[in-house]
């Protein structure tokens, strides 16, 4: 199976400037999804979408192919990463040196994903023939202890999901997930027939990733937890070493 790597990487962030050049252990959030992917079996090409001269400057450091920059019209923080992903597909075909079948979207924001659990993703899509296969971490609270409160401050909705709950046996309840954004792996003509990653409910799958390496970095307390992972080696940095 041919699969582009590709990581997306912009330069503004409002919520921590420069965050895709942070350094962990004195490795980038752009290293990290860098090593990971060219110590991936199925990495059949690594290049990197940014509007930055610096991102793609550090991306150049551990060897992944700047092929362009990205317009300013596809960096701003509203835009959507579905257009920056078909910008690079496009851009792909029409060089026509390449086919692929897959896209493995790797976003710095979420640097933990290891080598391993790239693989897995790769090898999870061709057990299952899945469309779409996601990072995904188990949820710390099950959603019966979560909803909105009304204009006056009410619980009403959780109340009477609590209720309901009540009739079962709290050890029949499934475990529940959510993505981590860690890794996206989608089938190269599924995504151009859509141009969206969740256009097959049924054959879209999850790879189940432990919760210290399931962080995403939206934040200054995110990258903090990220620092202390780290510095105590809850996340083991071996996964990402690198001649």
């Amino acid at each position: 199976m041919r699969v582009l790597h590709l990581i997306l990487a912009r330069g503004g962030s409002k919520g921590i400037p420069g965050k895709n050049l942070k350094r962990l252990g004195g490795l980038s959030l752009v290293g990290f999804k860098a090593i990971a992917a060219r110590k991936s079996r199925y990495c059949s090409r690594l290049i990197i979408s940014s509007d930055s001269p610096e991102i793609q400057e550090e991306a150049r450091r551990y060897g992944v192919e700047v092929p362009f920059t990205r317009p300013a019209e596809l960096a701003s923080d509203t835009s959507p990463s579905v257009d920056s992903i078909w910008h690079a597909m496009q851009f792909i075909e029409q060089e026509g040196t390449d086919q692929f079948d897959a896209v493995m979207l790797l976003e710095p924001s979420s640097p933990f994903a290891r080598p391993s659990d790239l693989d897995g993703a790769v090898e999870l899509m061709l057990q299952r023939d899945a469309a779409v296969v996601v990072g995904m971490r188990p949820m710390d609270v099950n959603t019966i202890y979560v909803g909105p409160m009304d204009e006056r401050g009410r619980i009403t909705s959780i109340i009477d999901k609590l209720g309901d709950a009540a009739k079962g046996r709290r050890q029949d309840r499934q475990p529940e997930y959510t993505m981590n954004g860690a890794l996206y792996l989608f089938r190269w003509d599924h995504f151009k027939r859509h141009r969206n990653i969740y256009a097959d409910r049924e054959n879209t799958y999850g790879l189940v990733m432990p919760d210290e390496y399931s962080i995403e970095i939206d934040g200054p307390i995110n990258l903090a937890f990220a620092e202390f992972l780290v510095e105590r080696g809850i996340v083991d940095m071996s996964h990402w070493r690198w001649p």
